[in-house]
C-alpha cells in the first residue's frame, strides 16, 4: 500500500545570528522552513518522513528515488513522498551499531538493465564485514530484486558493528569504487595490504578485479585495493569538472578529512593525522610523512562528514562547482568552494535544522536532496525560496 505524502513543519526558536560568512535565519512558510545562505534564502521541504535511519539516496531515471534504511530495507519513493513497501530480495544485514544496509546506486545503464548496487554489513561468525551486492530491480506494487548476487566480501578481522565505510561510486568505465572502514578496533590494519580494512577498492560490475589495479600481481597484497591508509570513509564522489575521485572520512577527535584519491596512494591512517584518540591520548606519529598523502581539507574539531556531491545544477548558479557534504556530529550541510583542487572557503548551512545529515544528492530537478539520520528520518528537498 502506498503511504500518503507526509509534510512536517520545523519550528525554530533560536535567535537570528549574524556571522562574517553566513546569515542564519528561520521563518515558517506553510509546510516549509526557510534558511539564509550565500545563495539567498533556502526553502527546506520535507518530502517524506518516518524512515528508520535512512542512509543513502539514489535517483531513478523518471525522478523517483531509492532510499536505504539501515535496519535492512530499500524503499522506492515518489517525488511527492509516497513510500513503496520494502523491496523484497534484499539479503539479511547485521544491523548492529553503525552497521546495516548502507549505500545504494543505480548502474549507469539502469534504463536498459535495471541493475542496482548496494553495500551492507554482513554477519560472519561472531562479527561482521562489508559486502557489495547487485541485482535487477523489478518495479511495481510489490517491488523486488531478481538475480541478486554478492559480488564482493571484505577480508580481514571482523567488525563488532563499527566503521564499515560503504560508499559506492561507478566510474565512466563502469568499474565500481567502494570505501571500506577499518572496523575501529583494527586501525593498524589500514596500513597492511593483505586485507581490505581501511581501504578503497576498485572492482568490475561483476566483482572481478580490473587488470590495471595498482596491486595486481604483487605478492601478499589484495588486488582489489585502489588506495589505503583510510579510517572510516563516509563520502565518495567523482568531480565532474576533472574526473578526480574525492572522498571524505571520519577522524577520531578531530582530523576529519577530504581527500583526492590517487591510484595506489597511502592516506596515512593511523600513522599521520590531525586528531587525537577519544581518551585524549596521542594516536599519530606526526601530521605528515614522506610517501603519505595530505588531505585537501581537514576539520578540528570533527564534524563527522557523510554523503557528498558536486553541484552542477541551475537552481543555485552561485554554487555551481561547489562540493557539498552532510555532517552528522556537526548537524548541518557544508559547502566547500573550490578553485581547482584547492578548497578556498567553507559555508555552513542549515545549522538551525538540528538534524544529523547522512546523505546529500543533486536531484534531476537541480535541487539538493538530503537524508536525516534518525529513527524517524526524513527526505528533505532544498531549493531557492519561492521556486
Amino acid at each position: 500500500m502506498k503511504r500518503p505524502v507526509i509534510w512536517v513543519t520545523v519550528t525554530l526558536t533560536a535567535a537570528i545570528v549574524v556571522t562574517a560568512t553566513l546569515l542564519i535565519a528561520t521563518t515558517t512558510r506553510g509546510e516549509n522552513t526557510s534558511f539564509g545562505s550565500s545563495a539567498g534564502r533556502l526553502e527546506v521541504q520535507t518530502v517524506a518522513s518516518g524512515l528508520a535511519y535512512p542512509w543513502a539516496l539514489a535517483f531513478l531515471p523518471e525522478g523517483r528515488m531509492l532510499v536505504t534504511e539501515r535496519p535492512g530495507r530499500i524503499r522506492i519513493v515518489s517525488p511527492q513522498g509516497q513510500l513503496s513497501p520494502a523491496v523484497k530480495g534484499v539479503p539479511e544485514v547485521m544491523a548492529v551499531g553503525q552497521g546495516g544496509l548502507l549505500d545504494v546506486i543505480t548502474d549507469k545503464n539502469y534504463a536498459q538493465n535495471n541493475t542496482i548496487y548496494f553495500c551492507y554489513s554482513e554477519r560472519s561468525g561472531s562479527g561482521g564485514r562489508t559486502a557489495v551486492a547487485r541485482g535487477k530491480l523489478i518495479d511495481g506494487t510489490a517491488p523486488r530484486l531478481d538475480d541478486m548476487k554478492v559480488i564482493f566480501r571484505q577480508d580481514g578481522p571482523l567488525s563488532s558493528g563499527n566503521h564499515h565505510g560503504c560508499r559506492i561510486v561507478q566510474a565512466p568505465d563502469s568499474n565500481l569504487f567502494v570505501t571500506l572502514g577499518e572496523h575501529y578496533s583494527g586501525r593498524d590494519q589500514a596500513q597492511s595490504l593483505d586485507n581490505h580494512l581501511g581501504k578503497l577498492i576498485r572492482i568490475a560490475p561483476d566483482g572481478s578485479v580490473p587488470k590495471d589495479n595498482p596491486l595486481v600481481g604483487r605478492d601478499g597484497a589484495r588486488p582489489e585495493i585502489w588506495s589505503y591508509g583510510h579510517r572510516n570513509q563516509q563520502g565518495l564522489a567523482i568531480n565532474p569538472a576533472t574526473g578526480d575521485l574525492w572522498e571524505t572520512e571520519h577522524g577520531p577527535r578531530g582530523g576529519d578529512e577530504v581527500n583526492i584519491i590517487g591510484k595506489g596512494k597511502n592516506y596515512g591512517w593511523p600513522v599521520i593525522g590531525y586528531g587525537i584518540d577519544y581518551s585524549g591520548a596521542k594516536i599519530h606519529e606526526t601530521t605528515s610523512k614522506a610517501g603519505m598523502e595530505q588531505p585537501v581539507k581537514y576539520w578540528v574539531p570533527s564534524i563527522a562528514p557523510s554523503g557528498m556531491t558536486f553541484y552542477t545544477g541551475d537552481l543555485f548558479p552561485r554554487w555551481r562547482g561547489s562540493l557539498f557534504t552532510g555532517a552528522l556530529a556537526g548537524q548541518m550541510l557544508v559547502r566547500l568552494q573550490l578553485n581547482g583542487n584547492t578548497v578556498t572557503s567553507e559555508e555552513r548551512v542549515l545549522q538551525n535544522l538540528n538534524e544529523r545529515i547522512r546523505d546529500v544528492r543533486q536531484g534531476p530537478d537541480g535541487a539538493l536532496w538530503l537524508l536525516t539520520d534518525s529513527s524517524a528520518g526524513r527526505i528533505l528537498r532544498i531549493t531557492p525560496a519561492g521556486k
